[in-house]
């Protein structure tokens, strides 16, 4: 039988956590590793979310690599076929394509505690690795309710990451279900083509001004010129986002200001006190994730749009039913529920020392040691992984810091290799202490306790089953930065295989050690 192919690193998922993970790595002179991405193309949620009017919602010289800046930014704030194409051009530029695997969804990944490495199944076949790196991301696996009578509903359904471009929505009468970030941009965008519109809101969100323009043809050239102009814009966005930190962290109270230009957008827009009252929220601005939109407001005050303030409770036909008993006669429904974020489907798939899953071992509650390596998961890492979420910048910022971490963690493991004893083999794994990883996130949900995502009175998509904030990071990007600048070896626990030799058996328990 033919002997499995056997990589460095491997790394699932090809948007920016695992592009930029590829980068890194190259950039460290690894070149061993393979991105194994589920789709036929790259992207991840900038491939997956093709809906009428997506964007992004932070600025696009923010929202890319420190290493790859663009320059010809057609807006402030990009839409999905420009951030796509700015990921198209980072593969191409640092000869990614080599390194990419497409139809490889993973199967299922095993840790082998005596070999010290990864057993690796994927859709397109079988592969090891030293170390296993997850940059799936949160927003991968798009969550839809289970919505009794639903199966039966006669018409369209789709979740605005799986959008059905084949299903032409003019003239229809259309459900959209939820007001998060997804739906704010898809209700104006398709508004003005609908028969009827009716938005089931179950929680009102805060809305303020999108500060959104075209960049002009000098500013591109300037960038492209004189590259520190470009470099300075971006580091002015990055300060503004952290001075606020500190108001979503330590101070919401200060979120007083903010909530006040948020209700000064909604009035220049809706004039119906009732409408208006519909869409004010009861919770404190900040407390869920903070929408932007110059044209979500106007869109819900046209006359072809209904706003039901309460969630959809149940189908009966063509017939929607509100939580309220609000009744809906609808030709399509377009779900804009969100993803699996504290029980993302991945975990089920990675099996760790001790052979419990990932997703068992984060049965109470997802932590991870930095945000990063998962105690009994031993060289394994997560990008994007919990408490890790900004409420406030770029998510960029965390991954490339995180990335760091990776390579840093990859010099620990040459350098513990290099300085294997005599008579022990040169595998080598660091897995995390239980203990650091309690402690590091007992400071993290200390942390959390005087935020507004637990202070400001919202059940938000940030809180797990348990009530417990295990998706954002309650601090500044330079503070975490600083965090995952380096691995701390009194984290860790080291892994060798004791060298074999032909009196042994053939598969010896490994040993175990400090970091010195």
């Amino acid at each position: 039988m033919a002997e499995r192919e056997h990589v460095r690193v491997a790394v699932i998922g090809s948007g920016f956590g695992g592009l930029g993970a590829a980068v890194r790595l190259r950039r460290a002179g690894v070149t061993d590793f393979v991105v194994l991405e589920r789709r036929d193309a790259l992207g991840g949620a900038w491939r997956d979310n093709t809906y009428p009017g997506c964007a992004c919602d932070v600025p696009s010289h923010l929202y890319s690599f420190s290493f790859a800046p663009n320059p010809d930014w057609p807006r402030s704030f990009s839409g999905q076929e420009d951030i796509r194409a700015y990921l198209e051009r980072v593969a191409d530029t640092f000869g990614l394509r080599p390194h990419l695997r497409f139809g490889a969804e993973l199967l299922a990944a095993r840790w082998d505690t005596e070999a010290l490495r990864w057993e690796i199944e994927t859709r397109s076949g079988s592969l090891t690795a030293d170390m296993l790196v997850s940059a799936t991301g949160p927003l991968s696996d798009p969550r839809i309710p289970d919505i009794p009578g639903l199966a039966g509903f006669p018409g369209e359904v789709f979740h605005s990451a799986q959008w059905d471009h084949d299903y032409d929505l003019r003239g229809k009468r259309v459900a959209m279900i939820g007001t998060g970030a997804s739906a704010i941009q898809i209700v104006p965008a398709i508004q003005p083509v609908v028969d009827r519109l009716t938005v089931f809101q179950r929680t009102p969100a805060w809305v303020l001004p999108r500060l959104d323009r075209e960049t002009s043809r000098f500013e591109r050239r300037l960038h492209a010129r004189v590259p520190v102009t470009g470099a300075l814009r971006r580091q002015a966005l990055w300060l503004v986002r952290e001075i606020q930190v500190g108001a979503f962290t330590r101070y919401p109270a200060q979120l007083g200001l903010v909530e006040k230009l948020a209700r000064r957008h909604m009035h220049k827009a809706v004039r119906d006190p009732a409408l208006r009252a519909r869409l004010t929220p009861g919770y404190r601005i900040g407390c869920k994730r903070i929408l932007l939109s110059n044209d979500y407001y106007p869109a819900l005050a046209r006359p072809n749009v209904d706003v039901v303030a309460s969630g959809l409770k149940e189908v009966r036909g063509s017939t929607l039913v509100a939580a309220d008993g609000t009744e809906a006669e609808a030709d399509a429904v377009v779900f804009g529920t969100g993803f699996h974020v504290t029980d993302m489907p991945i975990a089920h798939r990675i099996t760790g020392a001790d052979g419990v899953t990932l997703a068992e071992a984060w049965k109470d509650g997802m932590a991870a040691l930095r945000g990063a390596t998962v105690a009994g998961f031993p060289n394994f890492m997560t990008v994007i992984g919990p408490n890790t979420g900004l409420g406030n910048s770029s998510m960029i910022l965390i991954i490339e810091a995180q990335l760091n971490y990776l390579v840093d963690y990859l010099r620990r493991l040459d350098a513990l290799a290099a300085a294997a004893p005599p008579g022990r083999s040169g595998r080598v794994a660091l897995d995390a202490r239980p203990a650091a990883v309690r402690a590091w996130n007992d400071r993290i949900q200390e942390r959390m306790r005087r935020t507004v995502w637990s202070t400001g009175g919202c059940d938000s998509w940030y809180l797990d089953a348990n009530g417990r904030n295990t998706t954002v990071w309650p601090g500044t990007t330079a503070e975490f930065r600083r965090v995952t600048r380096a691995v701390d070896p009194a984290e860790y626990e080291v892994l060798r295989a004791p060298a074999r030799t032909a009196d042994q058996d053939s598969r010896p328990a490994h040993t175990t050690e400090g970091i010195r």
